[in-house]
């Protein structure tokens, strides 16, 4: 992983391909190594979402502990962890944390930023950031979060700063930003794919609607 200080869109494409698995599914150790460089993209636009930050590490907490108990075998990949937890009707037991559910509250996430990010590389240096912002905001995670957060999280969108700053502020200096840049619609491919097979697994176990 890369230093904390910039998004490193090389190390997420590579997780994000590991993940990649025969058969349409996703493993979720390589899953969860990419998602976790880029959650660094939401601690460096500022403070926006760092209540979807703190909660996104919370989750990954919630898996490791999936990975790493006595189920751990189920907990290998997203079909494999959707299918045990349906079997036995985990995802509907109470006191249980489900890691379908879990997982899900990820995957919303992933849409927003894989979104923002692309928005923003393709917006002009005069775009208006936070419009960039409210609008990915609002096509994705937006729906599932109420109202007070939703309310919080687009004023907090009016302190982004202009998109030449903002990009130097995820990837760096001009050297870096120039090679992220190149990278970028690379990882964004990844993103996509890890993103509608994920997403394909949630409608097939009919998982969408976990509360």
């Amino acid at each position: 992983m890369s230093n904390d200080n910039n998004l490193d869109l090389h190390y997420v494409q590579q997780s994000f391909q590991r993940s990649l698995k025969e058969d349409d599914d996703v493993i979720i150790e390589a899953y969860i190594d990419g998602y976790n460089e880029l959650v660094k993209f939401l601690n460096l636009i500022g403070t926006v979402f760092s209540f979807v930050s703190s909660d996104v590490k919370s989750k990954i907490k919630v898996m490791e502990k999936h990975r790493e108990g006595e189920h751990a075998v189920y907990y290998d990949s997203f079909q494999k962890m959707m299918k045990y937890e349906k079997d036995t009707n985990l995802h509907e037991k109470s006191g249980f944390v489900s890691g379908s559910r879990t997982m899900l509250r990820l995957h919303r996430g992933l849409d927003f930023i894989r979104l923002f990010l692309k928005r923003i590389s393709e917006a002009e240096d005069s775009a208006n950031t936070c419009a960039v912002c409210q609008a990915a905001y609002n096509e994705t995670l937006a729906e599932f979060h109420p109202w007070y957060i939703r309310k919080a999280a687009t004023l907090a969108m009016h302190a982004l700063p202009h998109r030449p700053d903002l990009l130097k502020k995820i990837f760096g200096n001009d050297e870096s930003l120039t090679a992220a840049l190149a990278i970028l619609p690379q990882t964004l491919s990844s993103c996509d794919e890890v993103y509608q097979r994920v997403q394909r697994l949630y409608t097939e176990f009919d998982f969408h609607g976990l509360p």
